[in-house]
């Protein structure tokens, strides 16, 4: 029996659908916002002023901001070094239904803002994306100017104002910093365009001058990129297939199929081993289409999907990063071995301000959902409680404090101070990071 899941998934459930009327969303629900409330606001990057200032916005986390940042409770502690790590913000869906087309009644529109790629020296070129009406696979794609997985111009000014809250408090309110440039701040991202994007946008939101000017943003070689991470670990996907084939997975994938058939009928998924597995593909083409207020799908013969069958699609997909990357039975070894290359980045970090050998006062890394679920989870998150699917600009922080002659680590998570990360020295933190770094992790990755 699949004991602990029927005990969490109330949990989960009851977020996304506290309040939830069973009308479908794209026609007009009149009891209220269906897709926004007290567990989780899925249709807009402003969180209602009648809930609390850190209610999970999957469409704009919250993040550190001059109103709400607590200062530790230490007498004359010092902020003198950090790092952060993010997640994109808004963008276009990154998987397709086999007829995309159809299912969109509104278009994509990405014109808002130029698509830059050039080499230094050389002109200026940015590209457009074009949907051509004779196009004999146009059926795959929606109409507009969108290609998939694209930062639109919603997730570029949330990425902006989350530099501003940024700078707010790691310049006007704690002076760590004094202002942009290459000396004092580091900034990495994955190799997917929308990071780096992101990324430019939280820059600009720091110094509205940097909208036109340079600024170096490293990333690794996407082989090996530790950020998302994309290296190859044939041991760590043979340990989570191995956790996804038992009843803790399989039941929850057999208890919703009445749901999955509702779904696959309306989207013409039935079939598709993607769409099958798990709920991550629908968790994707539904947030991304509701946090741009666009309507969720509905088919040429007018069936639409149902937000109470959105809701339980968010609570699932919950449940389902959770166990994942935090519940399941060698979890810990898959996020070790799928991120310990990141941990032992951060780690390094830590290490080189602690000898006197940081030359930075702040590293910001731009990465993905991915990213996030695996930081979340090694960090110990998940002890505290459940983890929930990381939001888009989802946002850790890690802060190094001196008090007198003693360093201490302060770890925040979407604006809030983490339990049992509050106030712990430097040096036990740094044996936090390296106890998420296999020994040998190459081998052991390709080992049999």
């Amino acid at each position: 029996m699949l004991g602990w899941f029927h005990a969490l998934i109330p949990f989960l459930v009851a977020l996304p659908l506290a309040r939830l009327k069973a009308q479908d969303i794209s026609s007009g629900s009149s009891a209220g916002d269906p897709l926004a409330t007290s567990g989780g606001v899925y249709d807009s990057s402003h969180t209602p002023s009648n809930f609390p200032w850190n209610t999970y916005n999957y469409c704009n986390a919250p993040h550190v901001n001059t109103k709400h940042y607590t200062l530790p409770p230490v007498k004359g502690a010092k902020l003198v070094y950090l790092n952060m790590v993010m997640r994109h913000h808004k963008r276009t869906p990154d998987n397709l239904y086999p007829k995309e087309n159809e299912l969109n009644s509104v278009p994509w529109n990405c014109v808002d803002f130029k698509q830059f790629s050039f080499g230094g020296g050389s002109t200026h070129v940015f590209h457009e994306v074009t949907v051509p009406d004779w196009h004999p696979f146009r059926s795959q794609i929606w109409n507009g100017s969108c290609d998939q997985g694209q930062l639109t111009e919603e997730g570029l000014q949330d990425a902006i104002q989350h530099g501003k809250d940024f700078w707010s408090v790691y310049v006007g309110k704690l002076g760590l910093l004094r202002s942009v440039n290459q000396q004092d701040i580091f900034v990495r991202t994955s190799s997917e365009t929308r990071t780096f994007q992101v990324a430019g946008g939280m820059l600009t939101g720091m110094d509205a001058s940097f909208a036109n000017k340079d600024f170096p943003v490293v990333n690794q070689a996407s082989p090996i990129d530790s950020i998302p991470p994309s290296y190859s670990c044939p041991k760590a996907n043979a340990i989570r297939d191995a956790y996804q084939s038992v009843p803790d997975w399989t039941n929850h994938l057999q208890e919703n199929a009445p749901l999955k058939a509702r779904l696959d009928a309306t989207l013409g998924t039935a079939g598709l081993s993607d769409w099958a597995s798990w709920y991550d593909h629908f968790f994707d083409t539904f947030t991304s289409r509701t946090c741009h207020g666009h309507p969720l799908p509905c088919n040429s013969t007018g069936s639409c999907v149902a937000a109470t069958d959105a809701a339980k699609v968010f609570a699932i997909g919950d449940f389902e990063y959770n166990y994942i990357w935090n519940a399941a039975q060698n979890a810990s070894t898959y996020n070790q071995l799928t991120f310990g290359v990141f941990f032992f980045e951060l780690a390094q970090n830590f290490k080189l301000f602690q000898s006197g050998k940081e030359t930075f006062k702040a590293r910001l890394f731009v990465g993905h959902d991915g990213s996030m679920i695996r930081l979340a989870s090694g960090l110990g998150f998940g002890r505290n409680a459940p983890l929930r699917w990381p939001a888009l600009g989802s946002e850790i922080v890690m802060e190094v404090w001196r008090s007198g002659k003693t360093e201490f680590v302060r770890v925040l998570h979407e604006g809030t101070p983490v339990k049992s990360l509050e106030w712990m020295p430097l040096a036990k933190f740094i044996q936090l990071l390296e106890s998420q770094v296999p020994t040998n992790i190459f081998a052991t990755c390709n080992s049999n």
